[in-house]
């Protein structure tokens, strides 16, 4: 009974008109609290603004958001279209533990719309941290490259700010989905390499008989390979076809289906910055090759880990507003949401000054752009606020991350806000 109820609310909340201005403090102020999340919360973390946990909009009007939950309810009654998610940010993303809980949601709720997995990295071969809901395994020694903190003559990264090189003749990979309930098969497999002609033939293995066909854009960089049905793992081997030594350079896998729903990518590196996804010399590029309906920034952490007299606003403003040029190049029709970085502490010992400053430079972009604002800093308590939830066990001990549970935690919030949108858009 309790699980149709909640589809009946999540269902009915994204079926919306639209009246009123977006900055109405009334629509806000009847906003429920809850809506997905269990309301016992409220008392085991007394400490948490569950009450400012809605996107906040800084302009009366905002046509791509009030266009985006109309194609998202559009395809929810319908069970037709596909609507392209992207979540960029650091080492909170690269960890892909709240960004999945988010794609689980989206894929899982409404049935008969799967979606498709994304864009996804194989850090695991890169000997850095992976995401735990998938798994990519390899005989061959790798060279991996990380945006941050390696810029090696001739390379150029894309979309997902990290790269693997490998020489060998013969090269062998397999991805495996681990430790999620979401599985959503693919149909094609876009694999982001070199530009130009790469020297290799591609085999499958098993799978070999559902290729349909490859073609490869040697202009982008990236092969497509088309199947005739739905693969759910791969096994695929690269065999070079010259004799001439040859580095391949793989930027990441892109896993497509003809299915409706959601196609969620999570962008994130360890120690990223905005200033990090600017130098990305094929970002853009790359993200209009599948443009996004959805993209929301939580980056900022790393641009705020300085000493207050170093932190410049403006600077972290002009970043910031670049970022959501290329974003909009990509897709003018774009809903894009700004998240202000959690709270934590400069160097574990000194409060964080600078998070507040980020608020103010996100809320007037989001009033110039028409943009919407996650207020993740409000929410947790302002400054000061992650000592508290370090010792509820929701954040490490370095003041910065979050614990497992505490990042589950924050998908909940992510997830609750979300569903409250088309609240603060429906006429009354």
């Amino acid at each position: 009974m309790m699980k149709r109820l909640l589809f009946v609310i999540v269902y009915t909340v994204f079926n919306i008109g639209y009246s009123q201005s977006l900055d109405d403090s009334t629509s806000v102020a009847n906003l429920p609290e809850f809506v997905r999340m269990d309301t016992s919360l409220k008392s085991t973390y007394p400490f948490i603004n569950f009450q400012k946990n809605y996107f906040s909009f800084y302009s009366s009007t905002s046509e791509n958001w009030v266009n985006f939950v109309a194609s998202f309810s559009k395809m929810t009654a319908e069970k037709k279209g596909k609507l392209n998610f992207y979540h960029i940010g650091g080492s909170h993303l690269q960890a892909d533990i709240y960004t999945n809980d988010f794609r689980t949601f989206l894929q899982t709720n409404w049935p008969e719309i799967p979606g498709e997995r994304g864009i996804v990295f194989p850090f695991d071969l890169a000997h850095t941290n992976n995401p735990s809901n998938y798994e990519f395994n390899s005989p061959n020694q790798w060279k991996g490259y990380r945006s941050v903190n390696h810029r090696p003559e001739g390379l150029d990264y894309g979309l997902m700010g990290a790269a693997l090189v490998c020489s060998d003749s013969i090269i062998t990979l397999s991805f495996r989905h681990d430790k999620t309930i979401v599985k959503p098969p693919y149909t094609q497999l876009r694999i982001y390499h070199n530009k130009g002609k790469i020297p290799f033939d591609l085999n499958f293995g098993e799978d070999e008989l559902l290729v349909e066909h490859v073609e490869q854009d040697t202009l982008h960089g990236f092969t497509t390979i088309f199947f005739v049905d739905n693969v759910q793992e791969l096994d695929l081997q690269f065999m070079r076809n010259q004799q001439e030594p040859f580095a391949l350079q793989l930027d990441g896998f892109q896993f497509m289906n003809n299915d409706p729903g959601i196609s969620y990518t999570s962008i994130g590196v360890n120690g990223a910055g905005l200033y990090t996804y600017l130098e990305n010399k094929n970002f853009e590029e790359q993200l209009s090759l599948y443009p996004p309906d959805f993209f929301a920034f939580s980056v900022g952490t790393n641009d705020a880990n300085v000493p207050a007299s170093q932190f410049d606003p403006l600077k972290y403003k002009s970043n910031l507003e670049k970022m959501i040029q290329k974003v909009l190049r990509a897709n003018p029709k774009c809903a894009i949401l700004l998240t202000v970085p959690n709270d934590s502490y400069f160097h574990k010992t000194q409060l964080n000054y600078n998070i507040a400053k980020q608020r103010t430079v996100i809320q007037e972009l989001a009033a110039q752009y028409e943009l919407a604002v996650w207020d993740l800093y409000g929410i947790m308590g302002e400054l000061g606020a992650s000592k508290i939830w370090q010792r509820n066990g929701l954040m490490q001990n370095d003041l910065v991350h979050f614990t497992p549970a505490g990042y589950h935690l924050k998908g909940s919030l992510l997830i609750d806000a979300f569903l409250k949108l088309s609240l603060q858009l429906h006429s009354n």
